[in-house]
This record gives C-alpha cells, structure tokens and sequence, in this order.
C-alpha cells in the first residue's frame, strides 16, 4: 500500500511538472505573439504622428521634400553619411536625409534660390550637394567616372550638373563660374529674376536689356504638367525637370491654373519663352485657351511658343506634331529638353465650336475649342461611357494600356447594340453652306489634325497637309466595327468633304458627341464650326532618331544650318507647312 502511495504521488508530481511547463509554454508563446503585434500597433498609432510632423515641416520648407519607403538606388543621408533605405529627398537640389536627419538637413543644407543677386564681379557660384551623384557620371577635372565608392561621396552642382571627386573640388573651385551647363539657353537664372524684381519700371524693353546677359539664343522653358493624366507620369516628369531647370519655371497643374502659370512669360522678353504641355489632348487644349486669354488682356506679344510630352491616352495632337503616342519614360529627360530645342515652329489652326439647342435660342449658346476633331457617333459613345466610368473609380484608370483595353470593351458592346444606327436619318450637314447628301452612316468626324482615335491616320497621307489651311477634313463611319477596321488599316472612312465651315443639325434624339476626347450627350440643336485663330506649336521631325538628331545638329552647327530649327530663336518662324 505504501509503495501505491508513492507510486501515485509521484506521478502526481510529474503531472504537475508537466502541466507547469505546458502553462509556462503557453506563457511564452502568447508573449512571442502579443509583443510584436503589439509593437505593430504602436508603431501604426505613431506612424500617422510623425507623418503628420513631416508634412508640417515639408510645407514650410524651402526644400521640395518627398518622402519615400524605399530608396531604387543606393542612396547615403547627406548629414550623418550612413546608408538608407528609406527617407526623404528633395526633387530640386537632390539632398538626401534619414527621418531623424531630415529637419536638420532642412537647416544646414540650403535648396536651389529661385532668385538671388550676381556677385560683384558678374560671376555665379556653383552650388554643390555631397553624395549620391547621378550614375554614369564623370568628374569635370580629371574625367574618372564619379560616385564609385560605397559611402558619401562627390559633389554635384545642383545647377550645371557638374559632377566632381572630393579631391578635385578645389581645383574646379578656383577656376571660376558655373555656366548652368548644357541647358543654360532654357533655364530662368536666379539673377535674372533679381533684376526683374528690382527694377522700377517693368517694360518688355527693360527685359529685353537685361536678357542679353543670358544668351543670344536665349529661350526659357516653362514645364505645366498635369499629374492625373494617363498613366500617372507627370509625377516623376515634375522632379526630373525640377533638378533640371530652375524650380519656378515648373508647374504642377493640379496646384495652380495654366493661366497663372503663364503670367510667368509677361516677366520674360517677348516672343521668348517656350512651354512644355505634359498631358493629354485636353491639358494641352486647356493651355491653349489660357494662352488665347492672354490675347484677349492685350498680352499678345508675350505669347510662348507649345510642345508636348504626351501623357494622355489619346494623344492624337502630339502625334500629329511629330512628339509620339504616349511617353513611359523610355527617353530621358536631357534628350527631350535637346529635342525641344532643335524642334521646328509651326502654326496651327483652332477651332469654335457653337452648341446652339433646339427651343432655347435665348440662352447662351455654348461654345468650346477644338484642336483635333469633332466628332457624333459610336467613337463618342464609347468616350462617354469611358469618362463617366472613370469619374466613378478613377483610382482604376491609371495606366493607359486599362485605358485603351476599356474602350476596346465599350466597342465591342456597341458593335452588338448599335446605339447610333440611322444617324443619316437624324441629321443634316452643310459643308461651307452647302447640304451634303449622307450614305446610311453612323458617325461623322470632323478633323483638323492627321491623327484621330488614339493615334490612327484616318487615311494615308492626311495630316501630310499644312495646319494651318484652314480648311476641316470631314468623314463618315459606319459603326463600331468600321471604326475597329480603320485602326488597324483594313478599312477607310467615308470622305464627305472640306471646308472652311461646317454645320450640323440633330433634328430629333440625343446622340453622344465629343470634342478632343471630352464627351457628352446632347439633344436636339445646331452646331456650327467656324475658325477661331491659331496658335504657335512646335514639331519634332521623326525622319531622325534622338540620338541620329543630336550627332546631326553637331556636325551641322559649324556649317551655319542651326538656324533652321526654329524652337528657341525668338521671332522666327519657321514654314509653316510640316517637313515630310
């Protein structure tokens, strides 16, 4: 009996060591989960803290700070030296900081100055930031590739892009002045701002005077980009132009209406500057009012000359100008400030479009502009469906490849449901006062440009004619499908004329109708399209590669022949037929 005794307590001991150990293991098993999870949920409570610190700081900076959590290069902080992953940076001197080191970075180390005074001898210093030099760079000095050792080194100049070694930063330093390097001909200099600010009587001849310090060929760029467009490059184009030019000459249009930006160019010689449009077809239609409402304040001869750099997902007005489809970043943005520079002027017609409805003759008509086409018909519908889709969830719409898969669908459901069918029967059209008989159509398109429908010539050989003739190219479509046909070549339009002026009368229904890519649908009424003056745009010849344009203009420039790229000469125009 003893021994069953033992026997019993001993087992109840080793239950009761082993039920401590399993409650021990629980024990640290919840405490490995609690802990991280609770460190997790610290960490989310104090990270809005501190962003909501930052954001504080980064408005009332004089840096252009953005944050990033992860750095696509190596990338060291230039106050402490250690290397990050992740931080700020700013997109206009390039300094780079740690989230510790970020306000006193924003202290000790100075940004690009908009504006500043010359140096008693007429000279301007450079303005170097340490550290993360640009790949592929090469010292100014020696000529040795920059930036090779794995630690903060190297200086850059936030202005002329000069790169140099640690040890030949004081032989550059004691040669003299920065240049503003290769692009000095299209950057705004803080002194010439200066000046401007200082000057008691603000006349074009008094820029003029002080324009000559600059640079005969002189011809500041002015960059509107608007970041909702396309596939959301504008972004980026804004910090790589930053660090590029001076940071007053770029403007985000998300912040700021194109008509303020361009008061910038009332400051600036007459007929000198040029603007950058980095956008869709309706941006650059947007800046081109704005540019017709300096007519109308008597700012004629402050007029910018227009390029683009298409973000859109049409983009059928920068095709038609020689600058492509749609940009992705491929080329980098020292070739397109090259391109613009070498680019061709010509002249462009626009175009009023008067919306009069039926029975209500009274109110104000309304009235739009129109670059590229007009058009009523299942390429409207399709426009139509797709914005107001958009406007719903525009978070999807972010890349132009959706973009054009979406209107690929609302074609296809069209081609089944033919919403626009009997369109003849509908309305009448009058080509410079006289009727044209229509065949059984469903669309008519009205064209200024040789591109419609997202880069496809209607037919070969149009758009090869002047932009500004005057005249409109009329056509008809018989639906969807035909539409889907003429975009991939298996099929043309109904050619119904030219003409100076065209006239449409919807007679019964609504039909969709777009102007440049902005759709609506419309009733009853009487549209007239009549010509509204023209605009200065400039062409980018694609007889030439970039790199074949860059190595050409070199070998010609000892001949004399620069001068016929007309871009940045103010004054000049060039033919205003386009090169074929």
């Amino acid at each position: 009996g003893i021994g069953c005794a033992l026997l019993d307590c001993s087992l109840d001991m080793d239950g009761a060591v082993e039920s401590r150990e399993e409650w021990t293991l629980l024990l640290w098993t919840g405490f490995a989960v609690l802990v991280p999870v609770l460190i997790t949920l610290w960490c989310s409570f104090q990270r809005p803290k501190r962003k909501v610190q930052l954001k504080d700081l980064f408005r009332k900076s004089k840096h252009g700070w953005h944050y990033t959590d992860l750095f696509n290069k190596p990338t060291y902080c230039c106050v402490c030296a250690q290397p990050i992953l992740q931080g700020a940076f700013c997109d206009c001197c390039g300094v780079c900081a740690d989230e510790q080191c970020i306000p006193r970075a924003d202290i000790t180390l100075a940004c690009k100055e908009i504006m500043a005074p010359l140096r008693a001898d007429g000279s301007f210093n450079h303005h170097w930031v340490r550290g993360n030099v640009p790949l592929a760079s090469y010292c100014s000095v020696c000529k040795q590739q920059c930036g090779t050792q794995p630690k903060l080194c190297d200086y850059r100049c936030v202005w002329c892009q000069a790169t140099v070694h640690d040890d030949c930063k004081m032989a550059l330093s004691s040669e003299g002045q920065c240049d503003m390097g290769e692009f000095h001909s299209v950057i705004i200099s803080p002194q010439y701002l200066h000046q401007v600010n200082n000057l008691r009587r603000r006349h074009p001849d008094e820029y003029c005077k002080l324009a000559v310090a600059c640079g005969s060929v002189w011809s500041p760029l002015l960059v509107l980009a608007n970041t909702r467009s396309g596939n959301n490059m504008g972004e980026v184009l804004l910090g790589e132009f930053r660090t590029r030019l001076n940071p007053v000459q770029v403007f985000d249009l998300s912040d700021i209406t194109p008509a303020k930006a361009l008061q910038l160019c009332t400051l600036l010689p007459p007929g000198g500057a040029c603007v950058l449009v980095c956008g869709g077809d309706g941006t650059v239609g947007w800046v081109l009012d704005a540019i017709d409402a300096m007519k109308l304040k008597g700012q004629d001869q402050f007029i910018p000359r227009v390029t683009i750099l298409p973000l859109g997902t049409g983009n059928d007005l920068s095709n038609s100008l020689g600058w492509g489809s749609g940009y992705a970043g491929e080329i980098p943005v020292e070739q397109l400030i090259r391109n613009i520079m070498e680019a061709e002027l010509v002249k462009m017609d626009r175009w009023k479009v008067q919306v009069v409805s039926k029975g209500n003759y009274f109110r104000k008509p309304k009235v739009l502009s129109m670059n590229n086409y007009f058009s009523v018909g299942p390429d409207a519908l399709m426009a139509l469906n797709f914005h107001a889709h958009r406007e719903k969830t525009p978070s999807f719409f972010s890349s132009r490849i959706i973009n054009k898969a979406v209107y690929f669908l609302y074609g296809t459901k069209d081609c089944l449901v033919q919403e626009c069918k009997d369109l003849d029967k509908r309305v009448e059209l009058e080509l410079d006062g006289e009727q044209v008989a229509l065949p059984s159509l469903e669309g008519i398109i009205v064209c200024n440009v040789g591109y419609w429908g997202g880069g496809c010539r209607l037919w070969e050989g149009m758009g090869d004619e002047p932009l500004d003739d005057g005249l409109l190219e009329v056509v008809g479509v018989f639906g969807s499908f035909h539409c889907a046909q003429i975009q991939v070549k298996l099929a043309n339009p109904v050619r119904l004329g030219q003409a100076h002026t065209v006239r449409l009368v919807l007679k019964s229904s609504r039909m969709p109708m777009q102007v440049d890519g902005e759709p609506w649908a419309q009733g009853p009424c009487t549209i007239t399209i009549t010509h509204k003056t023209q605009a200065l745009m400039l062409y980018h010849s694609a007889e030439q590669t970039d790199d074949e344009e860059s190595s050409a203009s070199e070998a010609e420039e000892p001949s004399g022949n620069r001068g016929n790229h007309a871009s940045c000469a103010p004054g000049t125009l060039a033919k205003s037929s386009l090169p074929q």
